[in-house]
């Protein structure tokens, strides 16, 4: 019964942390992400290369942020067109941009996906298209309206404005997209914006709508990132990385544990997949502050593909892939080679479905992971071992493995791909 207690009281105290005895004191490890941010922010000039400086075999397409006068107005010639196409005996017929997989191209020395200039035609007089083409129609006339009044509603007001019509909020949001691409303008330049999602806590100060917000005074819920991120600005920060994160839990964990006071930084999750706000604000925050970003995502195809969008974008809005960007973002964890190196228990390891090795196949394939063969080996290592890992398989040590041990070994030894 005494060696049991005796026992107890090592566990608590972390003596016995796998690893644990590796760390060096936290000045050293300090020491090391200073140098590490120096030389990130030296390093991080504006990028100036545009498609246009590139000589490709094909036009792309490209949006911008354009203002609400400017939306009306490209609104309102799309109409007169039509109206003309139609007075004319000629139909009516929208020219949508394809955002097929087809018609998008990864393009290496941007480092992002981007939108290849094919169209296709949405005829209103056709049986096939008659519904989607009075879709675009309604959003439009909706879209017109907010320019108006002046305006931001979410994407799920817009569904509750004609939902016979809509019928499903996954119809309603794809030709949102579409007529973002018609427009020739971001999606947030439609004031049309999604539901708070991701949140940020840490090294940050910023005002929202002018309102000064210190996130190190947020708890662990952390800051809402603000839907439209135009109202974000003046972003101050002695934070010495951003920690990307792809899960809630971790995220809180980190929180909790005030991991930011810790080792400077500011941590940033959007619950899962990548929304458009937490996108923008993440590039806002790379681009202003210069500073280095790495992520922790899960050990699968799907925390790979999620880091992915946030560095080169989604095939779905690859059309304002220059905005919602944010380049050079490390992999710090947890990578397949960690399951090993850290010694996680089997019995936390996960077994992939046949999906899952489909999917580590098929990113194998994609540009974007060639172009890094660090992350060429970790996947391949994957899909050889048919093995996955949640973020959350390092408490199987401790509930506060990650922030006391983990991430600072990682840290310290500049562990990152």
């Amino acid at each position: 019964m005494a060696d049991n207690k005796k026992r107890r009281r090592k566990d608590s105290t972390g003596d016995e942390l796998p690893f644990k005895n590796k760390l060096k004191p936290d000045a050293s490890i300090l020491e090391t992400l200073k140098d590490f941010s120096t030389a990130s922010s030296s390093s991080s000039v504006p990028q100036t290369l545009t498609l246009q400086d590139l000589t490709l075999p094909f036009r792309c397409r490209e949006v911008a942020d354009l203002s609400l006068s400017s939306v009306q107005s490209n609104i309102e010639s799309l109409v007169l067109r039509i109206a003309h196409s139609i007075i004319s005996g000629q139909g009516f017929s929208f020219d949508v941009p394809s955002r097929s997989a087809a018609n998008q191209h990864y393009v290496a020395e941007l480092d992002r996906i981007v939108l290849k200039d094919k169209s296709s035609q949405r005829p209103f007089a056709n049986i096939s298209t008659v519904r989607k083409s009075a879709i675009t129609a309604r959003i439009l006339q909706l879209i017109h309206q907010l320019c108006l009044k002046g305006i931001h509603v979410t994407k799920r007001d817009l569904f509750y404005t004609d939902v016979k019509l809509f019928q499903d909020q996954i119809q309603s949001d794809a030709v949102l997209d579409d007529v973002s691409c018609m427009l020739g303008c971001t999606r947030s330049s439609l004031n049309v914006v999604a539901a708070e999602k991701g949140v940020v806590v840490g090294r940050l100060i910023f005002s929202d709508n002018g309102d000064m917000i210190d996130c190190t005074k947020m708890g662990m819920g952390g800051k809402a990132i603000p839907p439209n991120i135009d109202r974000v600005g003046d972003m101050q920060s002695d934070a010495l990385f951003i920690l990307l994160v792809e899960k809630d839990a971790a995220y809180m964990r980190l929180a909790e544990d005030r991991f930011y006071n810790r080792f400077p930084c500011i941590i940033v999750t959007a619950k899962g997949q990548p929304d458009v706000s937490t996108r923008l604000f993440l590039r806002k925050m790379k681009t202003e502050l210069k500073l280095p970003v790495l992520a922790l995502v899960d050990s699968d195809p799907y925390g790979l593909k999620i880091l992915s969008v946030y560095g080169c974008g989604s095939k779905n809005m690859s059309y304002d892939s220059a905005n919602l960007t944010t380049p050079d973002i490390k992999w710090l964890g947890v990578r397949p080679s960690d399951l090993d190196k850290y010694k996680i228990p089997e019995q936390c390891r996960l077994p992939m479905t046949d999906q899952d090795i489909k999917t580590g196949k098929d990113l194998l394939e994609e540009d974007f992971v060639k172009k890094n063969p660090g992350w060429v080996e970790e996947l391949t290592l994957m899909v050889k071992t048919k093995q996955k890992a949640e973020i959350q398989a390092l408490s199987t040590f401790g509930f506060q493995y990650l922030s006391e041990v983990y991430l600072p070994l990682k840290l310290q030894q500049k562990d990152w791909l």
